[in-house]
């Protein structure tokens, strides 16, 4: 298969996923981060069990708000 075809099948596959992603009310994202960020999310993705870095930064997020909100 020549890089061409594969490189097109590979972006109608990332064209798709980001559909789907939409359709579920999420988006994909890309950020750049120091290696020692990326290292505190990979510790609490792997002390909570949880099956993505995604999902470390979602826990993050939400204790933020949460400790936005008892100094408010």
């Amino acid at each position: 298969m020549s890089e061409a075809v594969q490189g097109s099948q590979e972006d109608g596959r990332g064209i798709r996923y980001r559909r789907r992603l939409r359709e579920h009310g999420a988006r994909e994202v890309i950020f750049q981060l120091p290696d020692e960020t990326v290292a505190l999310i990979d510790e609490i993705k792997t002390r909570h069990g949880l099956r993505s870095r995604s999902l470390a930064l979602l826990q993050l997020i939400e204790r933020g708000r949460e400790a936005i909100q008892q100094i408010a």
